[in-house]
């Protein structure tokens, strides 16, 4: 259908739908990691400590006091004598004295103060000592090779916003800081119809004249792919007053409702209709190749979503506005789903 403004049709009706549903309106539960991944973070997660905990070495090397490399270079080294080790895992670490190196490793803390890491293969160790000295031609930059405490990720910032999507990163992040169990928006449940006397289902015996329902595992498909879970409502007959009654029961135990098919019946809308005796009709088609058969409503802040009967433009609806308001009723921060 042609459109008759510099306005964006589409667009138009998803922010309509839009205003009129309620954002993170699923109760929050708790879970583990373990069972986090694709789920919506119900609040900001903040770090309880900083990432990491402490300095540490991030190569094998020799630590030692940043000022006493300053005078090195290939014509004057600067020599050193090895004491101690600082091993990774060990809760303390003693500062190098003046002209000594710690052997240290990747995790190794570092203790506080200006010191920088010889790598291993800039250091020249001295056979004739039987390896208990090395020596350097070149200065070091203070905290060379050394991650201060903190550089990642400071105490009390936000690492995971409230309406995130928890990923494998998101969740090696939050391991990594200690945390274990975060709160994050309910599944949603989602019925799905599909509508028509013509319709039968793809497991029965196919009979001439009709058609197989593949709107319902397809959808509910894409259901699942949006984190949610489906439920198979059935298929529907042009039966007006039979619909309102399944459609009302379904929606006591649901929190969203898909209808595939049967927008219109005998001449009468009958989808319209049907939300409008069940909640309020929001919008009635959309200004869009394919859009008419696009139709929303709501009741009891539970949205219904109708789309066409033809199973290419049925999944586009979904798309465009089935995903909408499953990101509304989860609080999901994602934006519009486009064409």
């Amino acid at each position: 259908m042609p459109e008759t403004s510099d306005k964006n049709p589409l667009t138009e009706a998803q922010a309509n739908f839009a205003s009129k549903l309620s954002f993170r309106s699923l109760a929050a539960e708790t879970v583990t990691l373990t069972n986090a991944l694709n789920r919506i973070s119900y609040k900001d997660i903040k770090a309880p400590m900083d990432s990491p905990p402490y300095a540490r070495a991030i190569v094998e090397g020799y630590l030692v006091n940043t000022p006493e490399t300053r005078r090195a270079d290939e014509n004057s080294q600067v020599q050193f004598k090895i004491n101690g080790e600082i091993k990774p895992g060990e809760e303390t670490a003693a500062s190098p004295a003046a002209g000594e190196g710690i052997l240290v490793a990747t995790g190794s803390l570092i203790p506080a103060g200006d010191f920088s890491i010889v790598r291993m293969w800039e250091a020249d160790v001295d056979d004739a000592t039987g390896g208990t000295q090395f020596s350097i031609s070149r200065a070091f930059p203070p905290g060379f090779f050394i991650e201060a405490q903190g550089c990642d990720v400071e105490k009390n910032h936000v690492v995971v916003n409230a309406g995130d999507k928890i990923t494998p990163e998101i969740i090696g992040t939050l391991a990594s800081l200690g945390i274990n169990k975060i709160k994050v928006s309910a599944i949603p449940r989602v019925t799905i119809f599909a509508s028509g006397d013509e319709v039968l289902a793809h497991t029965d015996t196919f009979k001439p004249g009709y058609i197989f329902d593949c709107n319902t595992p397809m959808l509910s498909a894409a259901v699942q792919a949006a984190g949610a879970t489906a439920i198979a409502g059935g298929i529907q007959s042009d039966d007006f007053k039979a619909f309102v009654k399944t459609l009302k029961t379904a929606l006591s135990n649901s929190d969203m409702i898909v209808i595939a098919g049967g927008t219109a019946v005998g001449g009468r809308d009958f989808i319209s209709d049907l939300l409008k005796e069940t909640g309020e009709l929001i919008q009635d088609g959309v200004q869009m190749r394919s859009g008419r058969p696009l139709i929303m409503g709501i009741t009891n802040e539970k949205p219904i979503v109708c789309v066409a009967g033809h199973p290419p433009e049925a999944l586009r609806g979904f798309k465009l506005f089935g995903s909408l308001a499953l990101n509304h009723l989860t609080g999901h921060s994602k934006a519009l789903p486009e064409d």
